[in-house]
């Protein structure tokens, strides 16, 4: 068994060459390095070609955003529902009246200068009116007269009554003294309506105010003549006269916020004579109808003035808070572009400009209200060149929100 065992030994040694593990295999390795030269030239030029291709790409998108027009935008600013408007006020007295004289004659005597506060009633001027005087002695004196005629007429006619019931006199002679009567009856009716019209002449001879107030001018002196304008010749007017404890202000509101005025809605009133001070009226009443020439609705508000602080014939600003039927925007004036075709707007719009015609509405010195035209995500350019045209490219490069308008 064991020399069998010897041989197969043998044999297999004779049939099995020996490794040679130290030996490297050069072909192969050869054509592995040269495998891996070519994949790295190959990467490197692929990435050179594709930098360049980038390159070339992106100066291509830097050359066509240079080329683009460069504009700012702004986002409308959207009015409140109800708007509060400043618009000039007129302050006026509740009453007021020019005092005239109904008599002529010479101003005798003036009791209250301007400024003065007066009752009802109470005693202004006194005018003397000699010839109405003598008139009013001329007319007593016929009136007496005709009296003394009318009572011997009377006597007459009950006499001539009497006798014709015993047949003494004619019917004609009753007939006359019954005439004679009457017409004496209606001399002394006529002579007293005289006497009273020159009564009431010389009762106009007091000038009395005709209710609670200031006097705010005298427009006469002692010694002046008075004309009552019965003739041709100018009234004279003695006071003026006003009522200030509560006070008119008329407003004429443009007709575009007309149906945001409703009576009984409050205002404030700010007057330059009281800086940080308003005033709180109440619309009373308006003209209910748009004046054809100014556009405008009359509006009156009243004011409570008890201690007199408020001067009549002041200028105020009256703030209203009108309530508008439909939303409104505001943008600055140098957003707007004068073509023929109308006032307009340029919008961004992906990335293009579209030309948009608006309606304005009111002006407010550097910003305008627009009634229709924009909505609240446009981006309006500002300051808009006189080439912008409809699709043009433009890049935006400053936008401003609603709340940044100046």
């Amino acid at each position: 068994m064991s020399q069998q065992t010897e041989e197969k030994k043998q044999i297999g040694e004779q049939t099995v060459p020996p490794k040679d593990v130290g030996r490297p295999q050069r072909p192969h390795r050869r054509w592995l390095g040269l495998a891996v030269a070519l994949i790295v030239v190959a990467a490197l030029l692929v990435s050179g070609i594709l930098s360049r291709v980038r390159a070339r790409t992106k100066l291509k998108v830097e050359t066509a955003q240079v080329a683009l027009t460069a504009v700012s935008v702004v986002s409308p600013k959207q009015s409140a529902p109800a708007e509060e408007i400043i618009l000039p006020g007129n302050v006026q007295p509740f009453i007021t009246s020019p005092i005239y004289a109904r008599t002529n004659g010479y101003l005798k005597k003036w009791y209250f200068d301007i400024g003065a506060h007066v009752k009802q009633g109470q005693l202004l001027a006194v005018i003397e009116t000699p010839e109405v005087d003598q008139q009013l002695q001329q007319a007593r004196s016929n009136l007496l007269t005709a009296q003394a005629n009318l009572e011997l007429a009377t006597i007459t006619r009950t006499r001539y009554e009497g006798l014709l019931k015993t047949h003494a006199v004619s019917q004609q002679d009753v007939d006359n003294a019954v005439g004679t009567y009457n017409a004496n009856k209606a001399i002394v009716d006529a002579d007293q309506a005289a006497v009273d019209q020159y009564a009431a002449l010389v009762s106009f001879e007091k000038i009395y105010a005709p209710f609670d107030g200031v006097i705010t001018a005298r427009n006469t002196d002692i010694g002046d003549l008075i004309n009552s304008g019965s003739n041709a010749n100018v009234k004279t007017d003695l006071f003026h006269i006003a009522q200030p404890g509560t006070l008119r202000v008329y407003v004429n509101v443009p007709e575009e916020y007309s149906r945001g005025i409703k009576v009984g809605m409050t205002a404030d009133l700010s007057l330059s004579e009281f800086p940080g001070r308003t005033f709180q009226g109440k619309l009373v009443r308006t003209a209910d109808a748009i004046n054809m020439t100014t556009r405008t609705l009359l509006i009156e508000i009243d004011v409570a003035n008890p201690a007199g602080a408020l001067l009549t014939g002041s200028y105020a600003e009256v703030h209203l808070k009108a309530a508008t039927p439909h939303s409104t925007f505001t943008i600055p004036v140098n957003t707007l572009i004068f073509r023929s075709e109308g006032l307009r707007v340029g919008i961004v719009k992906d990335g293009k400009v579209l030309l948009t015609t608006v309606t304005p509405g009111h002006d407010f010195g550097d910003q305008i209200e627009i009634v229709s035209g924009l909505k609240p995500a446009d981006q309006v350019i500002i300051n808009p060149p006189d080439s912008i045209f409809n699709g043009q490219q433009v890049q935006i490069v400053q936008a401003t929100l609603p709340g940044d308008i100046k």
